[in-house]
């Protein structure tokens, strides 16, 4: 799952740093464009499930949210 810099370390595939003085390689700059892709991609995602009012004002417990969630998330699909 792509993720930001401030996951260093998780375990997730973050973006390449250039150093003072080392600019990104050029293999390094595709793999940052292709992060960009993916990445705006996974946010617009996040974006259109927080439009829908089951997931703003859920007060589920348990595995509640995660269905309603998923249920959301293949809405789209649905409608193509």
């Amino acid at each position: 799952m792509p993720a930001d810099g401030a996951y260093i370390n998780t375990g997730l595939v973050v973006p390449h740093r250039s150093h003072p003085g080392r600019p990104l390689l050029p293999g390094e700059e595709e793999d940052n464009t292709e992060h960009r892709r993916v990445r705006a991609r996974v946010e617009h995602a996040f974006a259109r499930m927080r439009h829908y009012k089951i997931l703003r004002d859920c007060r589920q417990r348990g595995d509640g949210l995660h269905h309603a969630v998923q249920a959301v998330a293949r809405m789209p699909h649905l409608a193509a």
